[in-house]
């Protein structure tokens, strides 16, 4: 193996780096080397007589010795270990010559046999001084760095490298610079090595009594710990100057680090004294207060939870368990590990609103008005709203009289009733809903998201056997608004998940249930808490993934979005003022025309809710506060143009997208149902020679799969009804495509779009860009209803489509559009594909 530090007697090296160069060429010559072949003992070197070089030149021609790990400099000593058969060939050989060996460092420390070209270019000329045989058949040596030398070229020799070199001399400068160099080195080199025990003394005082710069530099290069790289860089710099300065900078980043470790320590050690002196300081004061009769501090906290406990008015089950909580509390000594579990658990306790709400005021035309000037639309969800308002306000009212003819198991289940579900895609205002409410009833409004919770303990709390124990989210909220009938939302309960943890849904299901939440237990407190005056209500985007027990405990409101014209009006009264005030502007100071919010609308946000509208909106504020600060340029109002100018290039163009897509035959626009709203889609379909094979991409789900296997059984069952030539089928296949295909597309809705596509494919007809469709399909052409009519209504008019095939039984839920969607496209109510083909198709001249 390549060569490697080995551990002597440090005093032995301090003693050759304080001689010179005269000094240990005559210690060498005074030696006697004895030869010792079979091995020696710890105490006995292998020595033979040679020829003593007493300069520091040294031959033109040296046998190379690798290096791995370390770089060997001039004017320093350094012990080896080799165990390389060639090595060892390599020191017997210069032992019987001049003893002059040639010291590179390998490039790959990890190498076991360095070739030629993973040595470095610079190395250093040393002659070996000591030598030891070690039973293990290792060779332990000791070489004195003489010179630097620059490797000319490697001769190819067996068994080890030799190299022809030139010396290469390093630039010793001389001034108050290198001066002032050489002591900041040392004295840096001096301050690490008291900060490092290990370090001798009599090593510290012999680097410090160094004069000469280039000695310096080398010496303290080699017992300083750095990088390879580094170590080797430092050989290779000529100047001695540029070698302390690099120096100075590795010195100074190894004196940081070894000071940010002792403070360190000597902080960890101040806060263990200071915990302890505070321990027996404490116990102190104790042992005094005793003596005086003063009552100390953990008594007074026993009495100041007494007095909360009586204030908090709790139930009887929970001021029972209260009481003997604290008494356990007041036996036990402060120190004890326990009383802080306890403290922790009264102040939960305490802190409840066991008997602290809101008055309710139930004023319906007060709710209505607060509810028409907060949300603007939304018609069937506030009147259902009311609806809700107005039957607690008779209950209310009436609540004397139905107590009189009920038994008092059936008075104690009268809850808050039904609970609200909100439905729809994001921004379209489900959280705001709730904060209405909230205001028309005069209660606090409280929400927390249940998006991504898989344990249940977030919902009932942790046991307080757990360290960090703390009751769950429902409970914390309640402390936190301070009242027991609150407005609590409970944000994307369609998010839920569950893993070995548990199953929150089901957790919840103990919250929202009338029949249950007036004794919810939360595993923390342990004790019953009374929910049942709490207005529950959640927001989903969809309801597929709500657990059906939990979805059948809830009232669903569905808001399916915005027309164009009620997302102007949201941007005139809410969004526009909101975004003026949040960038610093007065309403007077900057108004959107129609047109450009029309134009951001249209051509820059493509979504349900108006969130992303109120995003480009207050882009367009910021950018004319940059204006009105930068260019000292006011301006008054926003045009279609200042709109195009200030966000850049349209994101959307859906009726010129429209048009380009369905330019071709072979492709139709079907309407979809996500769960951030509806969406158009595009199906393709085209045909190519082939082997009857019928292919489906674009990360499609089994359910489109099937309506696609059945439209082209229905189409091939039916060629000569629609004057389709069977040979454009035979002997060809056929592939159906729904671009996007990064995205996962499944859902019974698909099948009458891609029926048509097959059969413009078929015809060799283009459809008209202007018509959208919706629709499963039977094997007998039958156009089955499905879901999400509204959102896809309201997609479809966001694209410009003016003609939408749907299915006959779906012709009801058309009463939900708004008038001026049902004002701008034309329903086209359908039983069967034969219609749709017949009408789409087949009608065109």
């Amino acid at each position: 193996m390549p060569a490697e530090k080995w551990n002597i007697d440090i005093s032995e090296i301090v003693e050759w780096m304080i001689n010179g160069e005269q000094e240990f060429n005559e210690m060498l010559m005074n030696f006697d080397l004895e030869d010792n072949p079979d091995g020696a003992s710890d105490n006995q070197f292998e020595n033979k007589n040679g020829e003593q070089s007493g300069d520091a030149d040294f031959p033109s021609q040296l046998p190379i010795l690798p290096l791995r790990g370390l770089v060997v400099y001039p004017q320093t000593a350094v012990p080896l270990t080799i165990g390389q058969s060639r090595s060892i060939k390599l020191v017997d050989d210069a032992l019987s010559g001049n003893r002059w060996v040639g010291l590179i460092t390998s490039r790959d420390a990890e190498k076991e046999n360095p070739d030629p070209e993973d040595l470095y270019e610079y190395g250093t000329a040393a002659i070996i001084h000591r030598l030891f045989r070690a039973p293990d058949g290792t060779i332990r040596l000791l070489v004195q760095g003489t010179g630097r030398f620059k490797v000319k070229k490697f001769i190819e020799g067996k068994p080890y490298i030799q190299a022809e070199v030139e010396a290469a001399p390093e630039k010793i400068e001389k001034g108050l610079k290198i001066e002032a160099l050489s002591r900041n080195v040392r004295d840096q080199f001096v301050a690490i090595a008291e900060m490092i025990p290990s370090i001798p003394r009599e090593l510290v005082a012999t680097i410090n009594s160094l004069q000469d710069p280039l000695q310096t530099a080398y010496n303290i290069a080699n017992l300083q710990r750095m990088d390879l790289s580094q170590a080797q860089l430092i050989l290779e710099m000529d100047s001695t100057a540029d070698k302390l300065r690099f120096l100075v900078g590795i010195l100074t980043k190894e004196g940081e680090v070894l000071d940010l470790g002792q403070k360190i320590q000597n902080e960890a050690r101040e806060e263990i004294d200071k915990v302890q002196r505070e321990y027996f300081l404490r116990e102190q004061l104790k042992a005094i207060r005793k003596e005086l009769g003063d009552e100390d501090a953990q008594s007074a906290e026993v009495e100041e939870f007494r007095q909360k406990i009586k204030e908090a008015k709790m139930p009887p089950e929970a001021d029972k368990q209260a009481q003997l909580e604290l008494e356990r509390l007041e036996r036990l000594p402060a120190a004890a590990a326990e009383y802080g579990v306890i403290r922790t658990y009264l102040d939960w306790l305490v802190s409840l609103p066991w008997s602290t709400a809101t008055e309710e005021m139930l004023d319906i035309a007060n709710a209505r008005k607060i509810l028409d000037h907060d949300h603007y639309g939304l018609d069937d969800v506030k009147s259902r709203i009311v609806e809700y308002l107005a039957v607690r306000k008779l209950k209310s009212e009436r609540k004397d009289l139905f107590e009189k003819n009920q038994s008092k198991d059936d008075i104690r289940k009268e809850r808050e009733g039904v609970i609200l579900c909100f439905v729809g895609p994001p921004g379209v205002g489900k959280t705001s809903l709730g904060q209405s409410i909230a205001k028309a009833l005069n209660r606090k409004f409280v929400r927390t998201s249940l998006g991504g919770i898989r344990d249940e303990a977030e919902i009932r709390g942790h046991r307080r056997t757990y360290i960090g124990a703390m009751p769950g989210r429902i409970i914390q909220s309640l402390r936190r608004v301070e009242s027991r009938n609150p407005v609590f939302m409970l944000d994307e309960i369609d998010k839920l998940t569950f893993d070995y943890h548990g199953d929150p849904a089901s957790a919840l299901l103990e919250v929202l249930d009338p029949e249950q939440n007036s004794e919810f237990r939360d595993n923390y407190l342990e004790v019953a808490f009374d929910l049942s005056q709490v207005m529950f209500i959640t927001t989903a985007n969809q309801l597929d993934t709500i657990p059906a027990p939990l979805l059948d405990r809830m009232e669903v409101i569905e808001i399916s979005g915005y027309t164009e014209r009620e997302k102007v009006e949201i941007a005139k009264g809410y969004l526009i003022p909101r975004q003026l005030r949040e960038n610093g502007l007065m309403e007077k100071e900057l108004k959107f025309k129609d047109d450009a919010i029309l134009e951001i609308i249209r051509s820059f946000t493509r979504e349900s809710g108006v969130r992303n509208l109120e995003r480009e909106i207050g882009s367009v504020c910021r950018k004319v506060v940059t204006i009105r600060e930068k260019d000292h340029k006011r301006i008054r109002s926003i045009s279609k143009s200042y709109v195009n100018e200030m966000l850049g290039k349209p994101r959307f163009k859906p009726s010129e997208e429209v048009l380009k897509r369905t330019s071709v035959p072979g492709v139709a626009t079907g309407l979809a149902w996500t769960p951030v709203g509806g969406e158009i889609l595009f199906i393709e379909a085209t045909s190519m020679p082939g082997s009857d094979k019928f292919i489906i991409t674009g990360s499609l789900g089994d359910v489109m799969k099937e309506s696609a296997t059945a439209a082209f059984s229905f189409l091939r069952s039916h060629l000569s009804e629609f004057g389709i030539d069977p040979k454009v089928v035979e002997h060809r296949d056929i592939h159906i495509h729904v671009p996007a295909g990064a995205q996962p597309k499944d859902g019974p809705s698909a099948g009458i779009t891609i029926t048509v596509a097959l059969a413009s494919l078929f015809l060799g007809k283009a459809l008209d860009a202007k018509i959208g469709m919706t629709g499963e399909i039977t094997l007998r052409g039958q156009v089955l209803p499905v879901g999400g009519i509204k959102e896809k209504m309201l997609a479809a008019h966001r694209a410009g489509l003016k003609k939408i095939f749907l299915p006959k039984d779906n012709e009801i839920d058309l009463d939900e559009l708004p008038e001026e969607v049902k004002k701008d496209v034309e329903f086209i109510p359908v039983d069967t594909a034969e219609e749709v083909i017949n009408q789409t198709l087949l009608s065109k001249k």
